[in-house]
């Protein structure tokens, strides 16, 4: 006995566009609730927040909340900043700011990594170095100009050596710490297979040892425009430093501001830099990125 299909008469619902659900057993696509939102680029999530303040700034600004003499409005800090970069003297102070970071940085982060060596590989090394360095460690390094000018005079030297000394601790502390924390099963799977110290060294202990220094190094770099700050204030003839001394004897807020806003991007910029650095020499540890 045959059965016949009637075809579908007017008054029967349409369900073309209806799919039709799983059969028992069938493997279906999960999709995350990550995925299911609405994608909103980064870029601009991250930029929501200093826009918002920044408007609520010019909002103040314009009410007469915050007058001129207290802090100046937006968009007069952004006519004296074109200024600045017209006459030449915010980018001469920018270069010559960077040369004192960069000489700063050079050494204090050979003296840190190297101190870290030292005592993070060898235990006589860590009984000579490790006590001292903390101790110096403990004292603000602001509270060392004095000294400083004594020792070096007024000129380049005392900034670079502040600068060094902000460097140095921050670069020690991680170094030695990511040294100490690779895993003691990975030093003896190497000398099961016949590494040498140096291969040791090489092979196990400094790549363990690499996330730590990357973020040492960036907690350096932000100390490091700290220290610059205070070492631009010591007689200084030039720098972005110099520009705020000069701003504040004739109460030039928003000139002030200019070079807050200059020493915020450079600090950005630098972090920047080391997070890529991060992305590229860490591409063999995956981590966990956010949701």
């Amino acid at each position: 006995m045959s059965i016949s299909h009637a075809p579908p008469s007017a008054h029967d619902p349409d369900t073309s566009g209806i799919s039709a659900p799983p059969a028992p057993g069938s493997l279906q696509r999960l999709v995350p609730d990550s995925a299911r939102r609405a994608h909103v680029p980064r870029w601009l999530r991250r930029t929501t927040g200093p826009l918002l303040l920044l408007l609520l700034w010019q909002l103040l600004s314009a009410t007469g909340v915050l007058t001129p003499d207290v802090l100046a409005s937006p968009g007069r800090i952004a006519r004296v900043g074109a200024d600045l970069l017209g006459d030449g003297s915010l980018p001469s102070a920018v270069a010559t700011s960077l040369g004192r970071v960069a000489a700063g940085l050079a050494v204090g982060t050979v003296t840190g990594i190297g101190l870290a060596l030292v005592s993070g590989l060898f235990r006589i090394g860590e009984d000579l170095v490790d006590a001292p360095v903390q101790m110096l460690r403990t004292v603000p390094f602001v509270g060392l100009i004095p000294l400083f000018i004594i020792w070096f005079g007024i000129g380049e030297t005392p900034k670079i050596a502040i600068i060094t000394l902000g460097v140095t601790f921050p670069l020690y502390l991680n170094v030695y710490a990511g040294i100490r924390g690779v895993d003691s099963q990975l030093i003896e799977a190497g000398e099961s297979l016949g590494l040498s110290r140096w291969g040791l060294v090489r092979h196990v202990v400094l790549p363990g040892a690499l996330p730590g220094a990357l973020t040492g190094l960036r907690y350096a770099l932000g100390v490091a425009w700290l220290a610059l700050v205070f070492a631009e204030q010591v007689n200084a003839d030039s720098g972005i430093g110099f520009l705020m001394v000069q701003a504040r004897d004739f109460l030039r807020t928003d000139v002030i501001v200019v070079c807050l806003i200059v020493y915020a991007f450079l600090g950005l910029l630098t972090d920047f830099i080391v997070r890529s650095l991060e992305r590229l020499l860490l591409q063999w540890r995956p981590t966990f990125t956010g949701r």
